[in-house]
């Protein structure tokens, strides 16, 4: 019962931090330091596989943008629409080569509340800084996004392999950067996480079998559970996130990092 509690607060917090420029990893690391969902072989595994669960809320909630093969869509909309998935694979293909060469490193050697600490205050600065700047959009909307710009903002997402980072934040950050205004910025960021995090969920599930690390069959009903829990808490927030970016800037999630990074190096100061 207690490892269910466990499992549904890190399931809201996922769900909650996924599509938010905070770092969904960040944060289930920082509360799992208190919670402790053991063995912490399976509390990391359980944090990659659950974000699946936020990823099909973009599907459900896009579908109708992201489905080439939909027979309301005159032609030209279904090429719009494959452009915007050559767009995504683009984007996606650092990710791809970086992910595989560096994922067991990061594992064994970032999953950690002082790297969380360090990113979340850097990046925290990084997006003030960014709405500082003020810089003017030249790319509205998905259709005046090159091959080119989608690649760049790939780079960028690599960065967030290091917890505390946030996909979001990096995607956001790199497409705003390379004019990208936000809605466009959040939006390819959304669509990216797609691929991302389908491949980082079946990288882990590989690694499973290979390695041959064990989970209980009650272990998969905790990650069924965190699925289905962080899909219906995402679902709620992109609508809102969206609605929110209309009128706001990113600058509040900025300087909620920071605050956060200073609270957690007072902690472990005091611990």
């Amino acid at each position: 019962m207690i490892d269910i509690l466990k499992v549904i607060l890190l399931s809201f917090v996922e769900g909650l931090t996924e599509f938010l420029p905070i770092s969904s990893t960040g944060h289930l690391i920082l509360v799992n330091e208190f919670i402790k969902l053991e063995p912490e072989s399976f509390a990391n595994i359980f944090s990659i596989i659950i974000q699946l669960g936020a990823i099909m809320s973009v599907v459900v909630l896009y579908f109708s943008r992201l489905n080439p093969f939909s027979k309301e869509k005159k032609e030209a909309q279904k090429k719009e629409t494959l452009r915007t998935w050559g767009l995504v694979i683009v984007g996606v293909l650092p990710a791809v080569i970086l992910g595989l060469k560096f994922d067991d490193f990061i594992d064994a050697h970032l999953m950690n509340s002082y790297v969380v600490a360090a990113m979340l205050f850097i990046w925290g600065i990084g997006i003030i800084l960014l709405e500082k700047m003020n810089k003017k959009a030249t790319i509205i909307n998905l259709s005046g996004m090159s091959y080119k710009t989608a690649f760049l903002i790939g780079i960028a997402q690599c960065f967030a392999m290091i917890p505390g980072t946030s996909r979001s934040a990096a995607t956001i950050i790199g497409a705003m950067l390379l004019g990208c205004n936000r809605k466009v910025a959040a939006e390819f960021s959304f669509f990216l996480a797609i691929p991302t995090m389908f491949g980082a969920t079946l990288l882990k599930v590989v690694k499973i079998f290979v390695k041959g690390i064990p989970i209980t069959g009650f272990e998969v009903f905790l990650i069924v559970l965190g699925m289905v829990l962080s899909f219906i808490v995402a679902l709620v927030v992109i609508k809102k996130f969206m609605r929110y970016i209309k009128e706001h800037d990113f600058v509040p999630f900025g300087i909620y990092r920071i605050v956060l990074a200073v609270i957690v190096v007072i902690y472990f100061i005091v611990k």
